[in-house]
């Protein structure tokens, strides 16, 4: 059951009687912003009711609401200043104060918070505002990028990063994130790839299952938690070319089989919203789009909380060309299943006069307005609409330094090593110059990388330990580090390469730092061009050119083109952006303190041609083999195969696979089958493997991929241990929609695959699914 849509918690049993709708706090004068607050309530109000007595608390506030005041419920509207004082125009403020705004967004803090709620207990029936934003990966404390993040294939870290950020954001007055995003994204020119979980349904499912879990933790309406919302359902990933908002073409059986597990996931844990994309899906807008919202996600999902809009993806309507005018938007989007509209206005201009001109059902607003309200009743607001916005708890919960040493812990492990030739890492810096060069190298906000909130009255510059910082702290005595920029991110300027290459001459090894501002990815920054920016390959070639050793760290919000450096750098780490304990978590894993385990949850290409490259493809009529001549589906000019595939990363040890095992040869029914696999830490660090299990339909109804991961498992081991890892597969392992789009497990033989990443299968053994 859902955790967030079923949750326990005790409600004012008067109110179902119409006795007294609101608490004593919310009925009562509205406090000024500067009031104090009223009497903490308890972590979570406990519920001894039921889901019934939920609706029927519902039910009476709906009755006693007028058709504006229904659709206010309905409008979301954000602060004109995202960090500074809250500023609205005179009109929206009036708007609150009317009862004709249920949610604000980009309002951060709880004097903030509290002072906006105040004028909306001004309204006639004081129904509380809901305040949002996007609290992507951290609030105060800024974890790894979400992609670099799902790099640590740790769901109990991922779990744990968004537990921590969903306390702070409830501290700072919030009630709800958008996020997770859970599109997946094969073509890594799309900004936004930073934001997700990479290319492969399966581990996007699991990460998105422990990411709204943690945001919102196990009680509804605890003050440690906020609503999730999953987005942005569906298909925003898929769009043509990886040019953001771009159109999305694809077939049923490729909407349900890679693009809507995760999303089914996020539902099937409880997410408390959904927010629909900007593209559109096949020629209908997801916004205006009854088939994703009405039809899967309301209707064979059953879900039951509700569907925001993105920013003014309403109104856009009007220049995908599907509406005439704003009021056409807004038919087109209630009637499809948005129920809140953010920042078009095209409800609270509209919406009324539609029902009143019966072009839109009085019940489709009802359906809507009750899913709103049942997640304020849900998170206490009712009880008191001041809850979330108490300065003393955001101060203690901001300031806690628990949360900023796991940031830097999951920071270490989301670190990704690519190459490693002749072991030059870790570093054995005692009695050694190492120059550290390039132009990220004493970069500080570009470590939180896109999407990091920037709180009023922090100094991130300051904030931010710049990399050179953190190894510089490191270093024993008697070791020297030099410093040399080399140049800009993005310019194409030679002019500082004379001073980089004199540095690195007088190093023993250099760390060189490239890669892209942190304004690079994200929404609006899809690039064409996926090699390094501007001057930094000439820089790269010019410090090899030395032939000094060069380790790489590439930061980075998407995989990148790194084709040369491939084979002429001997050390190569994929740093991501790990947020605010960046500049620690790489010296920890330069040094050796730290062993890297992180493997790709996306592939990075060998060109821009080859996207888009991932590794679950169908095969062909002429796969390729060495009696094809060429005439085989692929490159003449390349490999078919990713320069670095899904699920790959080294480590500073070696791991060995050995004795897999099924304990069964046959499926009938229900049964289920185990396959258990021997891993050894053959090495003499300590160190995380990702144990990698893929299956094969070898002959099906459709075509079916080369492979589908199904399963993993993330162990860490000490010099010369072994473990025993055991995965479960049951029918629904081995199932996909067949050409009737019906759910099935067709009858015939599979391979099971287990490995260290999609190319370096270790172990391979067949079996049956059997009538």
């Amino acid at each position: 059951m859902s955790r967030l849509l079923h949750g326990t918690r005790r409600l004012c049993l008067a109110s179902l009687v119409g006795l007294s709708l609101l608490p004593a706090a919310a009925s009562a004068a509205p406090s000024p912003p500067t009031a104090p607050a009223p009497a903490p309530a308890p972590a979570a109000l406990t519920w001894t009711g039921t889901s019934a007595a939920l609706e029927a608390r519902v039910a009476v506030l709906l009755a006693r609401m007028t058709l504006e005041e229904k659709v206010g419920q309905l409008n979301q509207y954000s602060s004109e200043s995202a960090t500074g004082p809250f500023s609205a125009t005179p009109a929206r403020a009036s708007a609150i104060r009317e009862g004709r705004v249920g949610s604000m967004l980009n309002v951060v803090g709880a004097a903030r918070t509290r002072e906006l709620q105040a004028q909306a207990m001004q309204s006639r029936l004081k129904i509380p505002l809901l305040f949002g934003h996007d609290v992507i990966h951290g609030l105060r404390t800024t974890f790894p990028i979400p992609l670099a993040e799902a790099a640590s294939w740790d769901l109990e870290a991922m779990e744990r990063s968004a537990r921590i950020a969903g306390a702070e954001a409830a501290a700072a007055g919030l009630h709800w994130t958008f996020a997770p995003m859970v599109d997946v994204a094969r073509d890594p020119r799309w900004g936004r790839v930073m934001e997700g979980a990479g290319e492969d349904p399966y581990l996007g499912a699991r990460i998105a299952t422990a990411r709204v879990h943690g945001f919102q933790g196990d009680v509804p309406g605890a003050l440690d938690a906020v609503m999730a919302t999953a987005k942005h359902f569906a298909g925003y990933g898929a769009a043509i070319g990886g040019r953001d908002y771009n159109a999305t073409d694809m077939s049923e059986r490729h909407l349900r089989d890679v693009i809507l597990p995760p999303f089914k996931a996020a539902a099937d844990a409880g997410v408390a919203t959904f927010m629909n994309s900007f593209n559109d899906l096949n020629g209908t807008p997801a916004t205006a789009s009854s088939h994703l919202q009405r039809e899967i996600l309301k209707g064979e999902w059953g879900y039951q909380g509700f569907v925001v809009s993105d920013w003014n993806s309403v109104g856009e309507l009007v220049p995908h060309g599907v509406a005439a005018d704003m009021r056409e938007a807004a038919r087109l989007a209630i009637n499809a299943g948005n129920d809140m509209d953010m920042e078009s206005d095209a409800y609270s201009a509209h919406l009324a006069d539609l029902v009143r001109d019966g072009q839109v059902p009085v019940a489709t607003i009802d359906e809507a307005v009750r899913r709103v309200l049942r997640a304020k009743f849900r998170l206490g607001l009712f009880d008191d609409p001041y809850r979330f916005s108490d300065v003393k708890r955001e101060q203690r919960v901001l300031g806690d330094p628990t949360h900023a040493r796991f940031a830097r812990q999951l920071a270490r492990e989301s670190i990704v090593l690519l190459r490693n030739e002749g072991g030059l890492l870790p570093l054995s810096p005692a009695g050694k110059t190492i120059a550290f060069i390039g132009p990220l190298a004493k970069a500080t906000k570009d470590n939180l990388g896109g999407w990091a909130v920037e709180l009023d009255g922090l100094d991130y510059d300051t904030l931010v330990k710049p990399q050179y910082e953190g190894l510089r702290a490191r270093l024993p005595a008697g070791a020297r580090l030099l410093y040399a920029q080399g140049c800009d991110v993005g310019d194409p300027s030679t002019a500082g390469f004379a001073e980089a290459v004199a540095t690195a001459r007088q190093a023993d090894v250099v760390v060189l730092s490239v890669g892209e501002s942190r304004d690079m990815t994200g929404e609006a920054h899809s690039r064409s061009n996926l090699h390094l920016p501007g001057a930094q390959e000439e820089l790269v070639r010019a410090i090899v050119a030395t032939g000094k050793p060069v380790v790489m760290l590439v930061n980075a919000g998407r995989p990148l083109v790194l084709d040369w450096a491939s084979t002429h750098v001997p050390a190569i780490v994929y740093t991501w952006w790990l947020g605010s304990e960046a500049a620690d978590a790489i010296a920890d894993v330069l040094l050796g303190d730290y062993n890297p385990g992180g493997r790709l949850p996306m592939s990075l290409p060998r060109s821009e041609g080859q996207i888009p490259v991932y590794y679950a493809y169908t095969n062909t009529g002429r796969p390729g083999t060495e009696h094809d001549q060429g005439y085989h589906t692929g490159y003449n000019d390349l490999p078919r195969t990713a320069l670095y595939p899904f699920g790959y990363g080294l480590s500073y040890t070696h791991f060995s696979y050995e004795a897999l095992e099924l304990d069964r040869r046959e499926l009938r029914g229900d049964e289920r089958l185990t396959a258990s696999v021997r891993i050894t830490n053959d090495g003499s660090r300590s160190g995380a493997e990702v144990v990698q299990l893929y299956l094969r339909d070898l002959v099906a109804s459709v075509e079916r991929p080369l492979h589908e991961l199904r399963g993993f498992e993330r162990v860490v081991l000490q010099p010369g241990e072994s473990r025993t890892v055991r995965f479960t597969i049951d029918r629904d392992a081995l199932s996909f929609h067949d050409a009737q789009l019906r759910w099935v497990a067709e009858p015939g033989d599979f391979e099971l695959q287990v490995g260290a990443s999609a190319e370096d299968i270790r172990l391979r053994e067949r079996f049956s699914l059997r009538d």
